[in-house]
């Protein structure tokens, strides 16, 4: 009997070194270079996705969704501003920055926000007039650039947000390339066009939270008391940066998970620094619950927040507002396959190809050569991201959410979305359990906690 074929084992890959590793090795031994890229992490993280809902039957009574209303009014702020911030949705639009983004992306935003009752956000890099023209209600970001940073423009704002970190990036400073830094943004920021820019990782103003309360009080004065006070965090130590932040006086807290995305920034940050939101969001909601903060500061969640689900989920885990970065620059066309124009292919596609990817597959934000004109600086291709085209894609998606949310608070028996519970929610997997200490579906198990 003639023996089989002897098994191959060069075509088995190897599991620490995989074919991602061995390229990312030859890359690095090649170049000598990091790879810098945009978006959020790559790999699979417990997630939101790894909750699920317990409906309501006979120990609960569903809400008629045609007959019987489900409110979403959210209030900011009402710690200690004279004018909080009220908003129709409890779904914001996150900080992105003018330079990462395009002057006809910005506006889109402000008239998205304003149509929906929400919120949009700065960014670094300052104020544009077209953001604050077509935003009702707009956050001022304070970061550690100071770029573009004008006490005029912060006054005219409605909250004002003070940026320690960034869930793709805690601990590191900004990035935008020179080939984004066009005329207009370099006087903005006051920077050289075409210069490579690097923010610092940290405020200058600052070492520690008893200078960050000084900081909050110098806002507070200057603003007459009206404007509430937002303080970003990325999610690293979440618990005790929330109790810090609420100890120096912050009006509201915004927790950034990993899962969240950034302009530019080295792909090891993105990969390998935070923690994911889900974990995040139980650790500050503990901060607050410890402090009896509840209800008085209010939370907000970034990081990977896409879906109605996700949105319910955070609040349902006790997050009082959600903010999406990612999310909207997709919903404006990011990595879309459906541009057409007059029956022929959109020049987008073709300018995928020129950069070695493709849709779905782009992480060339940092590149200014955005095909679909959203992360760009460039005067040709921003026109490909008309205003008023922007805006109603975002409009449908945040109304899309929303329907969402709501369905499944009503599902849940919920008059308000704000009444989403813990009570609600199991988890699928053990470390979803154990991150959002939540009971592990069919159980009441908690791991790392006594059964109940």
């Amino acid at each position: 009997m003639q023996n089989a074929s002897p098994k191959l084992f060069s075509l088995e890959a190897s599991a620490g070194y995989d074919p991602t590793i061995i390229s990312y090795i030859q890359n690095a031994a090649q170049h000598g270079l990091y790879e810098i890229r945009g978006l959020g992490a790559k790999r699979r993280l417990p997630h939101f996705d790894d909750l699920v809902f317990l409906g309501a039957s006979l120990t609960r009574y569903p809400l008629e969704g045609y007959r019987e209303k489900c409110s979403t009014k959210t209030l900011l702020g009402t710690r200690y501003a004279s004018r909080p911030i009220e908003l129709e949705i409890p779904i914001t639009i996150a900080g992105m920055s003018f330079g990462s983004l395009s002057a006809n992306v910005k506006e889109a935003l402000g008239r998205a926000a304003t149509a929906l009752g929400t919120s949009t956000t700065t960014g670094d890099g300052g104020m544009t007039s077209e953001e604050r023209l077509s935003s009702k209600t707009l956050v001022y970001q304070c970061l550690p650039s100071r770029y573009g940073f004008n006490p005029n423009d912060l006054r005219k704002a409605d909250a004002i947000e003070i940026v320690i970190g960034q869930g793709a990036k805690p601990g590191g400073g900004g990035l935008l390339l020179g080939q984004k830094i066009n005329p207009r943004v370099a006087e903005m920021r006051t920077l050289p066009a075409g210069v490579d820019q690097r923010s610092a990782c940290r405020h200058p103003d600052w070492t520690g939270s008893d200078d960050l309360t000084i900081k909050i009080q110098e806002l507070r004065e200057l603003t007459d008391w009206e404007k509430p006070i937002y303080v970003k965090v990325g999610a690293s130590r979440p618990f005790n940066d929330v109790k810090l932040a609420v100890q120096a006086g912050a009006d509201v807290v915004v927790v950034d998970g990993m899962q969240g995305g950034t302009a530019a920034t080295q792909s090891v940050f993105i990969e390998h620094v935070g923690i994911p939101t889900l974990a995040a969001v139980r650790q500050a909601v503990n901060a607050l619950e410890e402090m009896n903060m509840k209800g008085q500061v209010q939370l907000i969640v970034s990081g990977g927040i896409r879906t109605g689900a996700d949105v319910a989920k955070a609040l349902a885990m006790g997050a009082d507002a959600v903010s999406i970065g990612q999310g909207v620059l997709f919903a404006l066309g990011c990595n879309s396959e459906t541009y057409l124009q007059d029956g022929e292919h959109h020049p987008a596609i073709e300018d995928y190809v020129k950069m070695g990817t493709a849709p779905t597959y782009c992480h060339h934000c940092h590149t200014g050569q955005c095909p679909v004109g959203i992360t760009t600086q460039d005067p040709i291709l921003e026109k490909r991201l008309e205003p008023e085209v922007g805006a109603a894609r975002l409009r449908n998606y945040f109304n899309t959410l929303t329907m969402e949310l709501t369905t499944i608070a009503r599902a849940c028996g919920k008059q308000n979305v704000h009444h989403l519970e813990r009570e609600d929610l199991v988890a699928l997997t053990l470390e979803a359990a154990a991150m959002a200490q939540l009971p592990l579906a069919g159980t009441d198990w908690i791991p790392g906690m006594p059964s109940r």
